[in-house]
């Protein structure tokens, strides 16, 4: 495997681990939350979640020959304020994150998949900011 490919699979195993790490926290996230508008809300963006997680694993299956184990690397916060404050962060983060890995790559798929990706987190960041500001 060609150095170019260990790194691109290195950060598809981080960015596995990130998904992973926010479906376990957005359901906690969903039941701390105020009222149904907001917990629906955490929940679409936690289905997003999931489907990332399941097309980043297929690619690094595909890369790979191997299946990657998934490990938490976040806690979730047990206050509804600051975690929607940490999401925010993360999804702003994993943007810029998502980007890198699709200017890394020229698979195609790859591409469009991380990129594809990084909108939903931008908007996903949008979301959180806004119920964030809504508790100010």
């Amino acid at each position: 495997m060609s150095y170019l490919y260990r790194t691109l699979a290195d950060d598809i195993a981080t960015a596995i681990n990130g998904q992973y790490s926010a479906i376990q926290c957005y359901k906690k996230l969903a039941r701390l939350a105020p009222n149904e508008t907001e917990k629906n809300r955490i929940k679409e963006i936690r289905q997003d979640e999931k489907k990332h997680f399941r097309a980043f694993q297929q690619i690094y299956t595909q890369l790979t020959g191997r299946e990657h184990e998934p490990k938490l690397v976040e806690e979730c916060a047990t206050d509804y304020r600051i975690g929607l404050d940490l999401a925010f962060n993360d999804e702003q983060n994993t943007v810029d994150f998502y980007l890198d890995i699709a200017e890394q790559t020229q698979d195609p798929y790859i591409k469009e998949t991380f990129k594809r990706a990084a909108a939903d987190e931008q908007n996903h960041a949008v979301w959180f900011l806004y119920m964030l500001t809504k508790r100010r």
